[in-house]
């Protein structure tokens, strides 16, 4: 029988203290079972890994493929045995000693974005000094620093048909980030149609085009959801296009945010002018929603009470800060949560996408929180433990740490 949420949360308080993140892998899953309902059979799904790279070994499983952006991703997933067929090549930036320690490693296994003229002449020039077949995907800019426009697309795919071992496999475009209505995605969508197309015409069959809508996610309680209207709406129109090559849609946040959850404890209880205030033992450098504008808007949020079980928050109202030594540091300001006890767990949700990634992590030298992932099959366990932060702000650390490497050495 699988445990309680309260029994496991508890549980790995026990272990490891607070704050710490828990994955639910099986929410993920029906999250990734969802999405591929709305967006109805013949279309693929990737996972852009930067939304939540522990999560990259599961999805590999049961997405089409993973969106890599940067060296490090890369060798994320090469330690995790992710099949270089998984990996889309991607990232605005491709430095060429790196890019060329991936195509040593995995040659035309992976598929590979072309950002700029530049990044075209490495992948160009290595495929002819080694007579490799490389699957290429030049990306169309949406108006900024991304990609190129579609005259420079068009003549890096004029110069591909001259490359013996270069393939367009597709085109790839990144349309934004929380997007919650379609009216921008369905023009877009139009104008891929009319330059996929002409693209076609003038170069030759493109095969794909990997997509990223950037469908948003609702993080706070007075948000209209975003979901399936919005997923059959926009795959309506990529199957009402005239273009007929395949499209994967890509996505981070959406497929992500729901699984995780942000855990810290309630660790000193005040009043001030008439305000409630909970300091908890996090804060918002382990802690981010997109459009959080110091607690002014209520994400989902549950409290654990030392015994029982989840209590609704109803009643009382608190604000709750972190533990930097900012103002900004307001995680929730004005919320109804009812009576707050010291050691009460503080269980923020939809925490699976970003939070862990993108806080001030080394800000005050705090600790680092522990990760854990959670099924019904097989439980919890821990991915990573909390570490300390201080000593990689430390000079002095650093020196003591390499004059004990060269003595062990010695």
């Amino acid at each position: 029988m699988a445990e309680k949420m309260e029994t496991v949360l508890r549980r790995l308080e026990e272990e490891e203290g607070t704050p710490f993140y828990l994955l639910d892998l099986d929410k993920l899953g029906s999250r990734v079972d969802d999405l591929k309902s709305w967006m109805g059979g013949g279309i693929g799904l990737c996972f852009a890994i930067k939304s939540n790279p522990f999560l990259a070994a599961h999805l590999a499983r049961i997405t089409d493929r993973l969106e890599v952006c940067s060296f490090g991703e890369y060798k994320i997933c090469r330690t995790e045995g992710i099949a270089p067929e998984k990996l889309l090549i991607s990232g605005v930036l491709k430095k060429e000693k790196e890019l060329e320690e991936i195509l040593e490693e995995c040659g035309g296994r992976c598929r590979y974005t072309v950002e700029s003229p530049a990044q075209y002449e490495i992948l160009a020039r290595w495929s002819r000094e080694h007579s490799c077949h490389l699957s290429i995907y030049p990306r169309l800019t949406s108006g900024n620093q991304f990609g190129m426009d579609q005259e420079t697309v068009k003549k890096i795919c004029l110069a591909a048909k001259e490359e013996p071992c270069l393939e367009i496999s597709g085109i790839h475009f990144f349309s934004g980030t929380q997007k919650s209505r379609t009216k921008k995605l369905l023009g877009e969508v139009e104008k891929l149609d009319a330059f996929l197309q002409d693209l076609e015409r003038e170069t030759g069959k493109v095969p794909e085009l990997e997509f990223g809508t950037g469908m948003a996610f609702s993080y706070f309680q007075d948000q209209k959801p975003v979901g399936r209207e919005f997923m059959e709406e926009v795959c309506g129109a990529i199957r009402s296009m005239q273009w007929s090559g395949h499209v994967t849609i890509e996505m981070g946040r959406a497929i992500a945010a729901s699984c995780g959850c942000y855990v810290t404890k309630a660790s000193d209880i005040k009043e001030s002018d008439g305000r409630a205030y909970c300091i908890v033992d996090g804060g918002i450098h382990q802690l981010h929603y997109d459009g959080q504008i110091r607690g002014m808007y209520h994400p989902f949020l549950k409290v654990l009470p030392a015994e029982g079980d989840f209590r609704e928050p109803s009643g009382k109202t608190w604000t709750i800060c972190g533990s930097l030594c900012t103002v900004n540091d307001v995680l929730v300001a004005e919320q109804e949560l009812g009576e707050l006890s010291l050691g009460d767990l503080l269980v923020f949700e939809n925490a699976g996408a970003y939070s862990m990634l993108e806080g001030m992590a080394l800000f005050l030298s705090h600790e680092i929180p522990g990760i854990a992932v959670y099924s019904r099959e097989k439980g919890a366990r821990w991915l990573r433990r909390s570490q300390e932060s201080w000593p990689m702000n430390c000079c002095r650390a650093e020196k003591e740490s390499l004059a004990l490497d060269k003595s062990d050495h010695a």
